[in-house]
């Protein structure tokens, strides 16, 4: 095992850090609020930590073997969430450590859960902070890391199979090419979607921090009562396209733009037809229950489903005073998901897609048992390979989800926080269910100990559960 693979470029990631706390401190400096200080000086000394360890393990010859690609791509989400909680501990809003920590995880992962009340009188470079720590991690702590650090290059493909669920391989032949158009993808998006709030009545730091937030499928807003603060369906309706493109596959709008053929047509559809579906079924069942105008109670339905689905997390409304139905519904929600390859966490379409083909397969198999029939997805068949490990995938995406919800319920939470508690945060989704964490409430008022332990559940959510857990499994770490 060498470490030094591991350690030499967090070292140099914790630079990356630094220099994205300078924008925070500019806004903090420009506004004339002390915080600006905490932001320079915790990026002074990340920069000094760097620095040092890049001086001690540089020019020294290492390789990303798969154990060492494992170990690097937690460390460097773990370090990134330390090194991103330091300046919300240090400034004056008085978080403890845990409730940082939380803080910092929800914003990498884009889970968008939060602790912070009174975001309306928040200074602006904790606001704007938080919007980047989303919009970093909706494209990545390894895709800038390979962009930015040639070292990562020579593993790139690997790392970035474990980090993301985009399991193409080499679309470009090389990494390198589908990496700088990814990051040209995300910047185009994130500017069209700014320019677009700006347009819509937002100012210009709102329309920057949402972009951020937007694109990433974060949720983080500026305000308590989040996009709702806007009372404008305009703001909506542009929130609705950006969450939605950004939950599809990046290289199929990659390949799009290009005009070559994609592969993920079949999941695009799926999951458009998704949104379509479950937002009349949610409109059709709470319009005799909420006495709005049609077109103005669609918006907020479509808005609330496309956010829990693309597990951005925002509200329009607090859609549990909807009833038991809208209720049940959005907690199902919480549990699909984006596509594979996007900013979005969940469970994720095509695994969907793979199960249903499965189980119709075994029913068709069950009425013409001489039948030879496949599972398919893409029109092609599903290999046996594929079919394990989604099945493997499942059992171990449920299980997580239930050890979690017992322990938060062992930690003395009540049971409906203590399981839409445990799915959001491994869904990376945002708001859970009931008064305490739904869209109205926040996660302040979880013990220390929850608050951890959901800030490492949304990272084992971001890594797809198995790039995180398999580094506590005893033969990871036996020679062979």
């Amino acid at each position: 095992m060498d470490f030094r693979a591991v350690i030499l470029p967090i070292g140099r990631l914790l630079i990356i850090v630094a220099l994205f706390m300078i924008p925070p401190a500019i806004a903090d400096l420009i506004e004339g609020n002390p915080d600006w200080i905490v932001f320079a000086t915790s990026a002074t000394i990340l920069v000094c930590v760097g620095a040092l360890i890049s001086a001690a393990l540089d020019r020294q010859e290492f390789k990303f073997r798969p154990r060492e690609t494992f170990i690097f791509v937690n460390a460097a989400w773990l370090a990134f969430s330390a090194a991103g909680a330091i300046p919300l501990y240090a400034s004056g809003i008085g978080l403890t450590m845990a409730e940082a920590f939380f803080e910092a995880a929800s914003g990498l992962t884009t889970t968008g859960s939060t602790v912070i009340t009174g975001l309306d009188n928040m200074p602006p470079g904790i606001l704007l902070w938080r919007s980047l720590l989303q919009w970093i991690g909706g494209i990545g702590i390894v895709v800038i890391g390979i962009w930015l650090l040639p070292g990562l290059r020579v593993g790139g493909s690997q790392l970035f199979a474990i980090e993301s669920s985009e399991k193409t391989s080499k679309p470009y032949g090389r990494i390198e090419p589908f990496i700088l158009r990814l990051l040209s993808l995300y910047l185009l998006l994130t500017v069209f979607c700014g320019l677009l709030y700006y347009l819509a009545g937002m100012s210009a730091f709102n329309a920057l921090t949402h972009a951020l937030t937007t694109v990433s499928t974060g949720g983080f807003s500026t305000s308590d009562s989040s996009i709702a603060q806007f009372n404008s369906m305009a703001i909506l309706w542009i929130a609705i396209v950006f969450m939605t493109l950004s939950s599809l596959p990046f290289l199929y709008l990659i390949k799009l733009a290009e005009r070559r053929e994609s592969p993920h047509p079949q999941q695009v559809r799926f999951f458009l037809l998704l949104i379509l579906v479950v937002s009349f079924v949610v409109f059709v069942g709470v319009r005799d229950r909420v006495d709005t105008e049609p077109f103005t109670l669609f918006t907020h339905a479509m808005f609330n489903v496309v956010s829990v689905v693309t597990t951005t997390g925002y509200a329009s409304t607090d859609y549990l005073l909807w009833g038991n139905f809208a209720i049940v519904l959005f907690f199902l929600l919480t549990f699909v998901g984006g596509c594979s390859g996007s900013t979005a966490g969940g469970f994720k379409i095509f695994r969907i897609q793979i199960l249903l083909s499965s189980i119709r397969a075994l029913l068709k198999r069950a009425v013409h048992p001489h039948r030879i029939i496949e599972p398919r997805f893409s029109g092609a068949p599903v290999t046996p390979s594929v079919m394990e490990g989604v099945f493997v995938f499942s059992i171990l995406y449920a299980g997580t989800f239930g050890v979690f919800a017992v322990i938060y319920a062992m930690i003395g939470l009540d049971l409906e926080t203590a399981i839409s508690a445990s799915i959001t945060a491994q869904a990376n989704v945002g708001p859970g269910i009931g008064p305490l964490i739904g869209p109205a409430g926040t996660f302040s008022q979880l013990p220390d100990s929850a608050k951890w332990l959901l800030g490492f559940q949304m990272i084992l959510g971001r890594l797809e559960l198995i790039g995180g857990l398999l580094v506590f499994s005893p033969d990871f770490w036996r020679e062979t």
